[in-house]
């Protein structure tokens, strides 16, 4: 794995378009003799919930991919799977968010696919190493990953908390990307419709 310096991290972390927007967090600060995995042994120090969310999101992927092409006989069809979808994804979301303990919990200022920023009581140091796990309400999705603290800055009587991605996986990566910019979307829309009730 290649060793970036603090300055790379920030400037990898300030490359991802974020979203000030607020999501469930967890975040458990993890000893100086933790040892990161290898993007390839992720999978494996992931907590079971997550790893078969992560799955039961590339099967429905996959599965509801060759009905598009049966064109609009089809379209009820996969409506009706579409809803048994949902109803699984609002499960397996229930589930994640047991997975998430309570002495762990905080709220994000923003995120974006190179990392987040925590709203915290307390400062914490630059460099920590932390086991990350996250909660799209929007997407009924869960990451879990590890993250380490490249900023920490005093604002009023709270700390905010930057965390770049020291260990994702890719398709993580891109599920919050593309709910970044699906929330900045949702944003937007409602701007323009305040925009032309006022």
């Amino acid at each position: 794995m290649e060793k970036l310096t603090l300055e790379q991290k920030q400037q990898q972390f300030n490359d991802f378009f974020r979203i000030k927007h607020p999501i469930k967090a967890t975040m458990r600060e993890l000893g100086e003799d933790f040892v990161l995995p290898e993007p390839d042994q992720l999978n494996d120090a992931m907590p079971y919930a997550f790893r078969i969310a992560s799955e039961m999101s590339a099967l429905e992927t996959a599965a509801l991919r060759p009905l598009r092409n049966l064109g609009e006989h089809a379209a009820e069809l996969v409506s009706f799977l579409n809803h048994q979808s949902r109803k699984i994804d609002l499960m397996m979301s229930y589930v994640l968010q047991q997975q998430m303990a309570d002495e762990y919990q905080y709220s994000t200022a923003a995120f974006g696919g190179g990392g987040l920023i925590l709203v915290s009581d307390k400062p914490v140091n630059l460099q920590q190493q932390c086991e990350l796990r996250l909660f799209l309400e929007e997407e009924a999705c869960g990451v879990f990953c590890y993250g380490e603290v490249i900023a920490c800055e005093k604002i009023e009587d709270q700390y905010h908390i930057s965390l770049f991605f020291s260990c994702i996986r890719e398709e993580d990566q891109e599920l919050l990307v593309r709910a970044s910019l699906h929330l900045q979307t949702q944003q937007l829309k409602k701007r323009k419709q305040a925009d032309k009730d006022a």
